[in-house]
């Protein structure tokens, strides 16, 4: 009884993969839901269509990622109506995304009333943050009355690749300290102390930090009262303009890097100048993790574009050197687990993410199960 069923749903996708312990056994990605020229017409339709078609015999756990779990939800959480309503209180964390996740959930404990469902939440992984590390200095009733606080997301491939790491490296993650760079689309960064995360990029939602495909990532705040002071811009624009038409695609007008990177390499001004903005943050969040560990056993790049660039991962660690970080080019053109020269005092890793695979084994865990 190890099959676990990882459902991701989004807005207008469904994402599903079938494990049986480590093995895939089916996945898929239905998309368009609702939308004109569609596969399917609504979420159950969807989920519907994944139960028709996958085999679920000896199921016994599906596993759900829940983007947002707020203050309340540090762990992966077998899923009651008592932790539907806590997941629907913190819609106004993430109304992009808890909203798709509850829809989710709800379909799936209809269709499959029998079998136990557990909500896996991206921000879990970071409530090992310290106090320091997750308030800010605003006015501390405010803060309090509105949840206003660092959360923190990408927390299940944060886990996921700081335990690799430390399992290519021979070492026992308990004892490990590992700086990961989770850079797609979204784009995170984090300090992991012994398996423990103890400071990360994104905030209260997966705005600031890095710079991203279409997010901005870390900005002034007198920024957003400028536009809408000065420039009359209406609030919801503004939180549109930078969620959705900032990062890559603001600098540039895409928000692939490959695209970017082709554009670099013909000489546009923009895509060097994005480029560069891009690689400067990451090593900025570097430097500050550095400090904050202290000791840094590794460095690690994930998801696809910290997996598939060479030019990102050299270019964000260039000048590191004094402190004992390098790239070895050859290694890093051939993507190898190790790419740093050998004998580098610390270590620089590619190292895939699986998050489907742990919110698959954080719902066994949940629930008692064997992996």
């Amino acid at each position: 009884m190890s099959r676990v069923l990882v459902l991701n749903s989004g807005s207008s996708s469904v994402k599903y993969r079938l494990f049986d312990g480590a093995q895939t056994l089916a996945k898929g990605l239905i998309e368009r839901i609702g939308e004109s020229g569609g596969e399917v017409p609504d979420h159950r339709a969807a989920l519907q269509g994944i139960m028709d078609e996958i085999d679920l015999a000896g199921l016994a756990a599906v596993g759900h990622r829940v983007v947002h779990g707020g203050a309340d939800f540090t762990a992966p959480t077998v899923i009651d109506d008592q932790v539907v309503a806590r997941v629907e209180a913190l819609v106004p964390l993430a109304p992009l995304h808890n909203p798709a996740a509850l829809t989710g959930i709800e379909v799936a404990r209809k269709l499959l009333p029998e079998v136990p469902q557990v909500a896996v939440f991206d921000t879990a992984f970071h409530a090992t943050i310290p106090p320091e590390g997750v308030v800010w200095a605003i006015d501390k009733s405010l803060a309090e009355q509105w949840q206003i606080r660092r959360y923190g997301f990408h927390g299940t491939s944060h886990a996921y690749v700081s335990r690799r790491t430390a399992e290519v490296l021979g070492r026992d993650p308990a004892g490990t300290n590992v700086i990961t760079l989770h850079l797609g689309n979204g784009a995170s960064a984090c300090a992991v102390q012994g398996g423990r995360s103890v400071a990360t990029s994104m905030g209260m939602s997966p705005l600031p930090g890095l710079v991203m495909g279409t997010r901005s990532g870390d900005i002034d705040p007198t920024v957003i009262f400028h536009l809408h002071r000065v420039a009359g811009l209406p609030l919801d624009e503004i939180e549109d303009s930078l969620t959705r038409h900032a990062g890559l695609l603001g600098l540039t007008g895409a928000n692939d890097l490959r695209t970017v990177l082709e554009r670099r390499a013909a000489g546009d001004a923009d895509a060097t100048l994005a480029f560069d903005v891009y690689c400067r943050r990451i090593r900025e969040y570097v430097g500050a993790y550095l400090a904050v560990l202290g000791r840094v056993d590794a460095i690690t790049f994930t998801a696809g574009v910290g997996e598939n660039s060479p030019a990102v991962r050299a270019a964000s660690l260039s000048g590191l050197e004094p402190l004992g970080i390098a790239v070895d080019p050859a290694r890093n053109e051939r993507r190898e687990e190790i790419i740093s020269p050998p004998g580098t005092r610390i270590p620089v890793c590619v190292i895939p993410t699986d998050e489907e695979l742990e919110i698959a084994d954080q719902s066994r865990e949940a629930l008692s199960l064997p992996r």
